[in-house]
């Protein structure tokens, strides 16, 4: 068998966000439906739309690569979005809800942080500068999101789940 190297590994950990990022697509609108507060319901719109962008980068990058789309089951992002479906179900009709629904976002979030990261940095590393580009692009976006989370996390949501 031969050696893998850091070509395969990115390829696999681009097949891995590229399922993750087409799951996160079908959840969010299933999370803003759920959602209580109204601006956390628009920022689960927005990284709807920000996400089918996401996914039309990593497409760019599988054909900078000469590979076709395809994603790889990813577990991790399975079990990150069975937590805030478990959310959905355990705490609807709680004003804890809002609260639980964000904190599911925030996990997703940084376990994309995490990825693009990773993905930027071997990029790099294997001279893939289309992708660097690329993927610098989602990961700004990613945490400007996260930070968008946190501000609404401790202005609102979680101060109205306190209330109650």
């Amino acid at each position: 068998m031969a050696e893998k190297d850091l070509n395969e590994l990115f390829l696999d950990t681009l097949k891995d966000i590229y399922y993750a990022e087409k799951q996160i697509l079908k959840a969010l609108p299933k999370m803003a439906k759920a959602a209580n507060s109204d601006k956390l319901r628009a920022a689960f719109e927005k990284h709807h739309d920000e996400t089918e962008g996401q996914i039309d980068r990593l497409e760019q990058i599988f054909e900078l690569l000469g590979k076709a789309a395809r994603g790889k089951k990813c577990d991790a992002i399975e079990g990150i979005l069975d937590e805030g479906k478990e959310i959905m179900e355990e705490y609807a009709d709680t004003s804890a809800l809002d609260a639980g629904l964000l904190a599911a976002a925030q996990a997703v979030e940084h376990y994309e942080i995490s990825r693009y990261g990773t993905l930027r940095t071997w990029a790099s590393e294997l001279g893939l500068e289309g992708a660097v580009k690329l993927l610098e692009e989602t990961l700004s976006e990613e945490k400007k999101t996260d930070e968008a989370l946190t501000q609404l996390a401790e202005s609102e949501v979680n101060l109205h789940a306190e209330a109650a």
